[in-house]
């Protein structure tokens, strides 16, 4: 005999609820103008909050461009300051010492030059007797020439005793005259010269000169 009939074995769950809420929005009312007006109030003050986010964040990105642009300037001037100080104090103080060592050159040289002023100013020949005038002579010579030594010694060293100055010096070599060619040989010199700078030219000419005779003779 045939089961009972079940109603509910021809059912889809799965249908039912989607057909659900399709009732359900098929029966749900429409939005008033003043709920429309209110959602586009509502996403017109969302695009406000996001524009004012926005325009924070740009600045806050112009500020820390601003700062790195600062910290790269900070590294870049400390870098090149460093450079620029260590080589001017290595400069400064190698030209401090050579000063320095001029400076106590031309001290020991003043020094020097005193004692031999010192020693020409006691000469005194009028102090001197026909007993030891042959000796006193030979003193004085003898210092005279220790002093001299001593003078033409400081010149060496120091040109400003000369009178010689740095500028006076490069003009002197701007100046300084080129030996002359001419000047410095006599005329059968120069044209003993000519001939030894010519000859292979002239050597040239009298091989084309005959050669150009000898075609011409042929035709």
């Amino acid at each position: 005999m045939p089961s009972d009939y079940d109603a509910t074995e021809f059912i889809d769950h799965d249908f039912q609820p989607h057909q659900s809420l399709a009732s359900a929005a098929q029966f749900q009312r429409a939005p008033t103008r003043e709920e429309v007006d209110s959602k586009v109030a509502e996403a017109q003050q969302k695009l406000t909050e996001l524009r004012r986010t926005q325009e924070e964040l740009e600045r806050q990105r112009g500020a820390l461009e601003e700062t790195r642009r600062r910290q790269i300037e900070f590294q870049t001037g400390r870098q090149e300051s460093l450079q620029s100080l260590t080589r001017g104090l290595g400069l400064l103080e190698e030209a401090e010492f050579s000063a320095r060592r001029d400076a106590e050159q031309m001290a020991k040289t003043m020094a020097d030059l005193r004692d031999a002023l010192a020693k020409v100013e006691a000469l005194h020949q009028e102090s001197w007797t026909q007993l030891n005038f042959e000796g006193e002579l030979t003193r004085a010579l003898t210092t005279l020439e220790n002093a001299r030594m001593e003078w033409n010694s400081a010149r060496l060293k120091f040109p400003l005793l000369s009178g010689q100055t740095p500028e006076s010096k490069a003009e002197a070599t701007v100046s300084a005259p080129v030996p002359s060619l001419v000047g410095s040989h006599s005329f059968g010199e120069l044209c003993r010269l000519g001939l030894a700078l010519t000859w292979p030219l002239a050597v040239v000419a009298i091989l084309t000169a005959a050669a150009l005779c000898v075609l011409l003779l042929r035709h």
